[in-house]
C-alpha cells in the first residue's frame, strides 16, 4: 500500500507528499475532503480525472480540511492510494430517489458484495440524510459485524448544502459507500469526544426522531435554558458548548448529540441525531484539554486494534469541536499525529456527523463533538 497526499486551491496542486513516488495512473482511489464551492465545480472533477485517469475518485463537502497536521478551509485535501493487493468496491444512491434515510443505508449495504469485505466507508450528504437513520439502515443486515465508519458531508458554518460525488462532481443528497476487500488489508478505528457531563441523569419522554419536546415529562428547551443560565441568552450559538449525552439503554455507552437549533415557538429542540424516547441523557460541557486529549486517545485505541501500524489515518472530527477549539484547532491533529508517528499519512475533514463504532466488533453509530479515526495498512 502506498500514500501520496496534495492540497488543491485556486484549481492546482499547491502542497504534494507522495515520497513513494506513486505514477499518477497507478492510484486506484483518491479521495477528495474540500470547500463546497470547489467539489462541485466540474473544472476540479476534470483536472482530477485528467491526473488520475485510473482512479475511482470520491468528493466530499467540509466544514474545514486536514492536510497532515495542517487544517485549512477553501482548499481540497486529496489522498491517492496505490494498493499492492487489496481490492475496492463502489456504491451510491441519492436519497431524493430513496423513500427515506434507513433505506438509503440498507439498500447501499446490499450493493456491496460480501464475501472478503473488511470495511465499509460511508460519505454521505450531511445536510438532507438523517444520519441516526442512515445507520441503522447500514447496521441492519450486517450480521457479520463488517467494520462501518464514515461521516456526513459539512459546508462550513453555513448549514445550508453538503454535497458527494462518486466518479463525477460533487452533488446535493448523495451518498458514497467504498467497499475494501482482501486479506492482507488492516483495518482499525478510534472515536472519542472528551466532553465532561454535569448534573442527574434524566429520560426523553417527548421526542420525533431528531426534534425533542420533553425530558422527564418537562419542557427540554425550559429545563436545557436552567441549566445554561447566561449562556441561554446566546442560543442556539452557545449550544455548541452544551451538547447531550445520550445512553439508547441502561447497558449502551454513551454518544454525543449536538442541538442544530432551538425552535422558541414550538419549545423544541432540533439535533443532529435521532433521540429516542425512553433513551437516559445528561449534560455536557467544553474541557478544551480533554478535547485534544480525546483525540489522542482516539488514535491510542485505533493502535490497539488489529496491532497495526497504520499506512493512512482519516479523521473525521465534527465542525463544533473546530467552533469550539478556535485558534487550538491544530492541537487536536497533532496529538494524533504524535500518536502514530511519522509514517503515518494523515487526512480528513471537519463533519455534521461521524461514522464510527464504539467499541470494536459492534455496530456502528452516529456521533456528533467526536474526533473519529479511522486508519489502514496492508501487509507484504
Amino acid at each position: 500500500m502506498k500514500v501520496a497526499t496534495f492540497l488543491f486551491k485556486d484549481n492546482a496542486i499547491i502542497k504534494e507528499s507522495n515520497v513513494e513516488n506513486i505514477p499518477n495512473e497507478k492510484v486506484q482511489l483518491l479521495i477528495g475532503f474540500g470547500e463546497n464551492k470547489i467539489v462541485i465545480d466540474a473544472k476540479t472533477f476534470s483536472f482530477l480525472k485528467e491526473k488520475f485517469p485510473n482512479a475511482t475518485i470520491t468528493l466530499c463537502s467540509t466544514a474545514g480540511e486536514i492536510y497532515g497536521i495542517e487544517t485549512n478551509e477553501n482548499t481540497l485535501s486529496l489522498t491517492a492510494i496505490q494498493f499492492s493487493s487489496t481490492t475496492i468496491k463502489k456504491a451510491s444512491v441519492n436519497i431524493t430517489n430513496i423513500k427515506n434515510s434507513f433505506n438509503a443505508g440498507e439498500e447501499l449495504f446490499k450493493l456491496l458484495p460480501k464475501e472478503n469485505l473488511k470495511l465499509i466507508f460511508i460519505l454521505s450528504d450531511g445536510s438532507k440524510v438523517n444520519g441516526s437513520e442512515l445507520v441503522k439502515g447500514l447496521n441492519k443486515n450486517n450480521v457479520d459485524n463488517i467494520l462501518i465508519t464514515g461521516g456526513l458531508a459539512g459546508d462550513g458554518t453555513r448549514f445550508l448544502e453538503s454535497c458527494v460525488g462518486l466518479d463525477d462532481i460533487a452533488k446535493s443528497g448523495n451518498i458514497v459507500a467504498i467497499g475494501f476487500y482482501g486479506d492482507k488489508l488492516k483495518v482499525s478505528h478510534g472515536s472519542m469526544g472528551g466532553w465532561e457531563t454535569f448534573g442527574l441523569e434524566r429520560e426523553v419522554t417527548l421526542s420525533k426522531n431528531n426534534v425533542l419536546f420533553e425530558i422527564d415529562h418537562k419542557n427540554a428547551l425550559e429545563l436545557y435554558k436552567n441549566y445554561l443560565g447566561k449562556y441561554a441568552n446566546e442560543l442556539p450559538g452557545s449550544a455548541l458548548l452544551f451538547p447531550l449525552s445520550l445512553k439508547l439503554s441502561d447497558s449502551s455507552d454513551s454518544i454525543v448529540r449536538t442541538i442544530l437549533t432551538i425552535d422558541e415557538e414550538n419549545q423544541s429542540m432540533t439535533f443532529a441525531g435521532d433521540l429516542p424516547i425512553g433513551s437516559k441523557v445528561k449534560f455536557m460541557k467544553a474541557n478544551f484539554d480533554k478535547l485534544i486529549d480525546a483525540a489522542s486517545e482516539a488514535a491510542t485505541n485505533s493502535l490497539s486494534i488489529n496491532n497495526m501500524q497504520p499506512k493512512l489515518a482519516i479523521l473525521i472530527s465534527c465542525v463544533g469541536r473546530k467552533i469550539i477549539l478556535s485558534n487550538r484547532i491544530d492541537e487536536e491533529i497533532e496529538a494524533i499525529a504524535k500518536t502514530f508517528g511519522k509514517d503515518t499519512s494523515i487526512t480528513g475533514f471537519y463533519s455534521y456527523g461521524e461514522i464510527s463504532p464504539l467499541n470494536p466488533l459492534t455496530n456502528c453509530e452516529l456521533h456528533n463533538q467526536t474526533m473519529t479515526i479511522t486508519c489502514f495498512e496492508e501487509t507484504e
